[in-house]
């Protein structure tokens, strides 16, 4: 289809072709046909949408004028966003008050964000996201240095989760710091927090509350990074192929969650020493130098940092702005699952309890886990974008569903039946994380893509704080089995609803696509 430069014959029966990487960019300048009850999700790939008398002359300008040079694109580019017209055509008699079929003006946001993916800059994400999770997975063992320096059991649990519990009342200023300062910055200081926290904790010689102090810097700084990370990849990926690259930076974490417990194992295999953990805490805060570097090269995004305000108000504001809707629901229930694999995973193996000779349950469990699901981030990564986010969505919610159900296959006398969970909930994990965080950004514009990365990584952590003590008592009460039950009954009713959900979106698609088709073909 041919293009040329943008006319100034913008006129009453012009329609506008939404691409996929043209849905924020066109949902700035059409609040009035938003209020007239057209909603983002109608918003779909090649949609069109009707342009009536009433707010014909206040869209056009918007796109004649204000959206090519506004304020929120002069924040946010270096020049201003192009608009592209494609093919002019008169439109067909009546066009003007039903959906109008001649695609005639496409706004484009491909000079901001190129329909490459795979580059160098990506390359340097992934090896960043590898490298890090790699070092802090090495902190695994952190409850086995408190134990060192004479905490209790109950002492631990003190001291984990209050770093957990401070770094989720911080995520909603990290978000707006990412927003306000850039994320490239706030990235560089998680790792220096990360570090801090580490090496902080050489100068300890018993349980003093400094400790307290280091791990709320290891939590805070984990925190700035990944919200950081999130939110810089959202920004320079295509926002048609986003689900796609969220998910393959994820094959980085979860190489990352493979090498690290295993090192960790390597460097305290012997009888705790003092020496040992010196090594340990040197190589974790060292190893945060490599990545931090990484960023420091990273390809700097224009204009990064808006100037917007800092408060749980202006937080608020924006989230409920941008409210992404029931898929938080969905971020919740992975949290609220996520503690099964990460939680309590240790404990159910010892009470059992499973053994197998020469063999690590956990080692195995964790190894199919995270190595299926870097399969199949690797071989379905279209697939999201191309079939559906919300239909693959779904799919993983099931499979997490069943893969906790299918602990109940495992006993004493069949150990190496725990690869069925391992596998099922592994694949769970592989179609559900990306999508749902694609999701959950996807009404979250460039300007607030911080806050939209806080939010949902808050709603996942709130899943995993409320699951602990929630799931913590069913075991104690009735059981390992009454708790997997639990746990998937909860995923696969947050599944259900989910679903119920999607169907107007589905259903309004399919009428959009049977228009569009109809108009197609008229005279």
């Amino acid at each position: 289809m041919a293009r040329h430069e943008p006319s100034r014959g913008l006129h009453l029966g012009m329609c506008f072709e939404i691409q996929k990487t043209d849905r924020e960019a066109v949902l700035l300048v059409t609040s009035a046909a938003c209020r007239r009850g057209i909603g983002y999700e109608k918003f779909n790939f090649k949609t069109r949408f009707q342009i009536t008398l009433d707010d014909h002359a206040l869209i056009f300008r918007s796109i004649a004028g204000s959206l090519v040079s506004s304020s929120y694109w002069g924040r946010h580019s270096t020049r201003p966003l192009p608009l592209t017209v494609c093919s002019p055509c008169p439109p067909p008699p009546g066009a003007v008050d039903r959906f109008l079929t001649c695609p005639m003006l496409i706004v484009s946001r491909e000079p901001m964000t190129p329909s490459r993916l795979y580059d160098r800059n990506f390359a340097i994400i992934l090896a960043i996201q590898t490298s890090f999770v790699l070092t802090s997975t090495l902190m695994a063992h952190y409850a086995r240095w408190i134990d060192f320096l004479g905490g209790s059991l109950g002492q631990v649990g003190w001291i984990m989760g209050a770093g957990t519990i401070l770094s989720l009342f911080l995520r909603p200023r990290i978000g707006q710091w990412i927003d306000r300062l850039g994320a490239r910055r706030i990235w560089v200081a998680g790792y220096g927090l990360f570090a801090i926290g580490c090496v902080g904790n050489l100068l300890l010689v018993d349980l003093h509350p400094t400790i307290y102090l280091l791990r709320v810097c290891l939590m805070v700084g984990t925190a700035l990074i990944f919200s950081s990370l999130l939110t810089y990849l959202t920004q320079i990926v295509p926002s048609d192929r986003r689900t796609e690259a969220i998910g393959i930076i994820g094959v980085g974490g979860h190489i990352g969650m493979l090498l690290g417990p295993v090192l960790g194992d390597l460097l305290l295999s012997a009888e705790p020493a003092r020496g040992n953990f010196v090594v340990l805490f040197l190589a974790a805060g060292g190893g945060c130098a490599v990545p931090a570097l990484l960023v420091c090269i990273l390809r700097p995004l224009p204009g990064q940092g808006s100037g917007s305000a800092v408060g749980l108000a202006s937080f608020l504001r924006t989230a409920r702005e941008h409210w992404p809707g029931m898929i938080l629901l969905v971020n919740f229930a992975f949290g609220f699952c996520m503690t099964v694999p990460f939680v309590f995973l240790a404990s159910y193996v010892d009470q059992v309890p499973l053994r197998i000779q020469g063999t690590s349950i956990i080692g195995l469990f964790f190894w199919c886990y995270a190595g299926w699901g870097i399969t199949l981030r690797i071989v379905l990564r279209r697939v999201p974008d191309r079939l559906g986010r919300r239909k693959v969505l779904l799919a993983g919610m099931l499979f997490m569903s069943v893969g906790m159900f299918s602990f109940q296959l495992v006993d004493a006398a069949h150990p190496w039946m725990i690869v069925v969970p391992a596998l099922l909930a592994g694949t769970g994990h592989g179609l559900t994380f990306h999508t749902m965080t694609s999701l959950t950004l996807g009404l979250f514009p460039g300007a607030v893509r911080g806050t939209g990365s806080a939010l949902a990584l808050m709603t996942c952590d709130l899943g995993m704080l409320a699951g602990a003590p929630i799931l913590g008592q069913i075991a104690d009460a009735h059981g390992f089995s009454w708790m997997f039950s639990a746990a998937a009954l909860f995923c696969l009713v947050v599944a259900g609803v989910y679903g119920c959900s999607s169907i107007p979106v589905w259903q309004e698609r399919r009428r959009t696509r049977f228009a569009t088709a109809s108009g197609g073909n008229a005279p």
